[in-house]
């Protein structure tokens, strides 16, 4: 469906380009692309470039699809809504879908070189890893801040975009040093049609306890190689990944002020309050009402 040959691009190409209406807004070293699908047919969308994109998805969801970005995994997530990816410069990103709702989001496109940042950072040289469909409550705060002044012309506060892009800068530095280095595969590792096919179902039963022999069974090995390759391939045991997904789970819920710390602990397949707490603080340092309150 999509024609991956990609070359350099001011902004994400969405095909067909009459189904999306697009207002853009731009202050030194970040344009913002802020997107809304006019119709639910279906659409492709690539974009490759010298500068990196940031992608916070308000409201996404579709029958069917692929998104991939170079480095990781394609993904056939469904519903993508409150979810951000990161495109570092110079990967390919693309995808298609069947929508299932009318598409909204702000596509940030970010010039290493002309981002107002301190030069002892040296932002242009940080060596930052693609994402695809994670949360950050600090990126997902500025990236709404941004789109607020890109709909309303980035004329409410003289400055305000070039201050929001600097403070998008050092979130962004903050988030990549916590993002694993993608290793080579080698012998051992899961190949990519296994990786992926293990990280959907994972992400699909969050709330339940996942059997190490089911997740062999899906890449058809025996749970004794399965163990040593998923490891090899994710960086961590398969547990210790579960339980990092439903974390991060955690603090997109708690960003919904109508639900308690237990409807989140139970949503997120923890039974007491008090194994899912110490789990979230031993994963971010915080206790979940910190974390809430952290968001206010």
């Amino acid at each position: 469906m999509l024609d991956t040959r990609m070359q350099e691009q001011q902004h994400v190409d969405i095909a067909p380009s009459h189904l999306v209406e697009r207002r853009f807004s731009e202050w030194q070293g970040l344009k913002a692309d802020v997107v809304e699908v006019q119709q639910r047919l279906p659409f492709d969308y690539r974009y490759r470039s010298n500068q990196h994109l940031l992608i916070a998805a308000e409201h996404s969801e579709r029958d069917e699809g692929e998104t991939s970005v170079e480095g990781l995994p394609p993904s056939t997530l469904h519903t993508i809504t409150g979810k951000l990816t990161f495109v570092p410069a110079g990967h390919e990103f693309y995808g298609w879908q069947h929508p299932r709702v009318l598409l909204r989001a702000t596509f940030l496109y970010i010039d290493p070189r002309g981002i107002l940042l301190d030069e002892a950072l040296e932002f242009s040289g940080v060596d930052f890893r693609p994402q695809l469909f994670f949360f950050d409550a600090d990126i997902w705060r500025i990236a709404c801040k941004i789109k607020s002044e890109a709909v309303n012309g980035g004329q409410r506060i003289p400055h305000y975009g070039e201050a929001l892009s600097v403070l998008l800068g050092h979130e962004l530095i903050r988030v990549n040093q916590g993002v694993p280095r993608a290793r080579a595969m080698s012998r051992g590792g899961l190949s990519g049609w296994q990786q992926k096919r293990v990280a959907e179902y994972i992400e699909e039963h969050l709330a339940e306890e996942v059997r190490l022999s089911a997740l062999a069974d899906l890449v058809d090995l025996s749970p004794y190689h399965f163990a040593r390759a998923f490891k090899q391939s994710f960086g961590v045991p398969p547990h210790r990944y579960h339980v990092s997904r439903r974390i991060e789970r955690a603090k997109e819920l708690l960003a919904t002020p109508t639900s308690s710390v237990t409807d989140v602990a139970l949503a997120v397949g923890f039974a007491e309050t008090s194994s899912f707490s110490a789990a979230f603080r031993k994963t971010t340092g915080y206790a979940p009402s910190e974390y809430r309150r952290g968001l206010g």
